[in-house]
């Protein structure tokens, strides 16, 4: 086939086949247990769907499906998978809806059952509901749940009896339990016998996907008159970052060994997918505020990133980037935060001296602290917000961007065995929405004080005490 460019575009083996290779490996794979590492929006789910719905509808059907989405969304998004294909098949279906499978624990998941009286059970993450089940698991977006190992160890007895278990998953950093399995099957002899597939996003535009879209889009998408190249350039151009689409669509999990946040301590922080967790300052707060403001001008960014304490937890409210503002515009934005929040942390390095000064004459000092960076300072503000990300006493938004921002930054020792932290920029900033989170987090430590650093002889973790504030 040509395109309108005049280029050659590949079209899969077979045209008017339903699954294109890489998705009936996957089917027809009938192995106990088997593990997909995948590139992102490349039909596998929809794949498993299928799959499950031929299992569970067979006549005879011995098991029924136990499926673990990452949140409520998804397992909706599932379970209307399963309809379609029950329906394109001509299998008598029943649509049970939202029901209570664990009263006590207030588990509930989406059910369809079908004549062999089997059913496909559709839920959110919660490992707990895996417990006491019989039957096939699928385990969708595993890298992504909070606890892999907790998932696995209670997914796993339930198919003692009989089933298979699924792994579907794109990558969370190199140390998750996700990576630990394939690795596993890769380079340790792969004990549990697990049958692994692996699709990257290249491998489904060589068999025909970019095809396979072009035929769902609509007429005027601007994918219709792309080749094979030209689309995988147009993914990659949308990825947050490089490591962010080595990731998400190449197979390539991140070096959490070079990062000072790892991916799952990343993710175990975040609002579930969907989750409203935006303010704006017109809204009424139950909790105290904090600020914490990242300075910048023209290079980099300049963020605000604010957080309100409910009990022990700290939860964003809002996380604002201004680039290429003028000082008074970006004001117009900070200034009814800071007029609603309870003390404010601001990046007074360089350019920000007078950005702080303004602030505090507006605001007093006693609720504004100018904050300059230098190498214990940075290294005494990033513990705290990793010690605080380690204790799941923090929540931030499922956002690839602010993901890709927070993995920035690398803990580097000097061969004077001083401590650095360093940050590649790029064109969406220098880890500046990080160091507007670290000063939010400083702004509501309690009782706010200066810090006292202190770092151990083995270059291990410095530790930081509050007792005044941060003079710098």
């Amino acid at each position: 086939m040509i395109t309108r460019k005049g280029r050659a575009r590949i079209i899969p083996a077979n045209p008017d086949a339903i699954f294109l290779p890489f998705q009936t490996a996957w089917i027809m794979d009938q192995a106990r247990l088997k593990l997909m590492e995948k590139s992102r929006q490349i039909g596998i789910s929809w794949s498993t769907a299928y799959a499950a719905v031929e299992r569970a509808a067979a006549q005879g059907a011995r098991h029924d499906e136990w499926v673990s989405s990452r949140d409520d969304i998804q397992a909706r998004l599932f379970i209307e998978d399963c309809k379609l294909w029950a329906g394109i098949m001509n299998m008598a279906a029943q649509d049970l809806g939202e029901v209570v499978i664990d009263p006590e624990r207030k588990i509930s998941a989406y059910v369809l059952q079908f004549a062999s009286g089997r059913r496909i059970h559709s839920m959110s993450s919660n490992p707990d509901a895996q417990a006491g089940k019989r039957g096939s698991r699928i385990l969708d977006e595993f890298a992504l749940h909070r606890d892999q190992r907790k998932m696995w160890a209670i997914a796993y007895p339930g198919i003692t009896w009989g089933g298979n278990m699924e792994l579907v998953s794109t990558h969370r950093g190199s140390n998750s339990f996700f990576n630990g399995l394939v690795r596993e099957i890769r380079e340790k002899g792969n004990p549990k016998k697990i049958s692994l597939h692996r699709v990257t996003l290249q491998d489904a535009l060589d068999q025909g996907f970019l095809y396979k879209l072009q035929q769902s889009l609509p007429a005027e998408a601007e994918q219709q008159d792309m080749t094979e190249a030209e689309y995988f350039d147009f993914v990659k151009a949308g990825a947050a970052d490089d490591e962010s689409f080595d990731q998400e669509y190449m197979c390539i999990p991140s070096d959490d060994d070079s990062k000072f946040l790892e991916y799952e301590l990343i993710t175990g922080c975040e609002y579930m997918a969907g989750m409203p967790w935006e303010r704006e300052v017109t809204d009424k707060f139950t909790g105290r505020l904090f600020c914490g403001v990242d300075i910048g001008r023209k290079k980099d960014l300049t963020v605000l990133w604010v957080l309100e304490e409910l009990g022990d937890v700290l939860y964003t409210r809002k996380v604002i980037p201004m680039e290429k503002m003028r000082k008074s515009a970006q004001e117009d934005i900070l200034y009814p935060w800071f007029a609603l929040s309870d003390r404010i942390c601001i990046d007074a390095t360089g350019l920000g001296i007078g950005w702080a000064d303004d602030a505090q004459d507006k605001f007093g000092e006693h609720r504004v602290e100018a904050v300059t960076f230098t190498g214990q300072v940075k290294e005494a503000l990033a513990y705290p917000l990793k010690g605080a990300m380690e204790d799941r006493a923090l929540r931030i938004p499922d956002d690839p961007t602010i993901r890709a921002d927070l993995r920035k930054v690398q803990k580097v020792t000097t061969a004077a065995g001083n401590i650095r932290f360093v940050a590649e920029s790029t064109p969406d900033g220098h880890a500046d929405r990080f160091w507007a989170l670290a000063l939010a987090k400083h702004a509501a430590s309690n009782p706010a004080a200066p810090i006292e650093y202190q770092s151990d002889h083995a270059g291990e973790r410095a530790r930081a005490e509050t007792s005044g504030f941060l003079n710098g």
